[in-house]
């Protein structure tokens, strides 16, 4: 029990900071973790696309080819998107849902995944499918990475979630073998 408690909390200060030392690397466990952290998701949303198709009964924007969707320093790129807004005298962003090789990165940080959804409302960002998560010369990888913006705080799961993930990706698998893996660099030492 106790173990299994430090490999939690030592796994939150390994994402949070990403590099740590050796001594913390022994009790790497499951769960939480700080990625993308201190983002502003009410800041203007840039988008820039090889198509666009406004589908205005439905309130939707469809982007395909080489998507590139920017916030605030932070970049999502993809295949295809979707962005279901609202519009009430300005257009508001609800959702944005992104498929075909999807990358989420800031500064040295970054998370691929087969799908993504970015959820405006509740300001989560959930990464499913093969999901690789970077920073510098660390890696995490599993089936399914939800970042929460408002708290900084992010999970990485081993499994999407048999076949069909919570977030309706059907399909989405884990390369991992419904495990976390990871590697970390190790600071040289005197």
């Amino acid at each position: 029990m106790v173990e299994h408690s430090l490999r939690k909390l030592a796994l939150r200060s390994l994402i949070g900071g990403f590099v740590v030392g050796a001594a913390a690397l022994g009790a790497i466990g499951t769960s939480g973790a700080q990625v993308l952290g201190g983002h502003n998701s009410d800041a203007p949303v840039d988008f820039a696309a090889d198509r666009i198709e406004l589908q205005d009964r439905q309130k939707r924007v469809v982007l395909s080819g080489n998507v590139d969707v920017k916030q605030a320093g932070l970049q999502l790129r993809a295949a295809r998107t979707s962005m279901a807004y609202t519009d009430a005298g300005a257009l508001k962003l609800h959702r944005i849902d992104a498929t075909g090789g999807v990358t989420v990165a800031r500064g040295n940080e970054s998370a691929r995944g087969e799908v993504a959804i970015y959820d405006f409302d509740r300001n989560v960002i959930t990464m499913v499918g093969n999901v690789a998560l970077q920073r510098g010369s660390d890696r995490l990888n599993g089936g399914r990475l939800v970042i929460d913006l408002n708290s900084g705080v992010s999970s990485l799961d081993g499994r999407a979630g048999g076949g069909s993930s919570a977030t309706g990706a059907p399909g989405a698998t884990s390369s991992s073998g419904g495990r976390v893996t990871g590697t970390f660099s190790v600071p040289k030492r005197n």
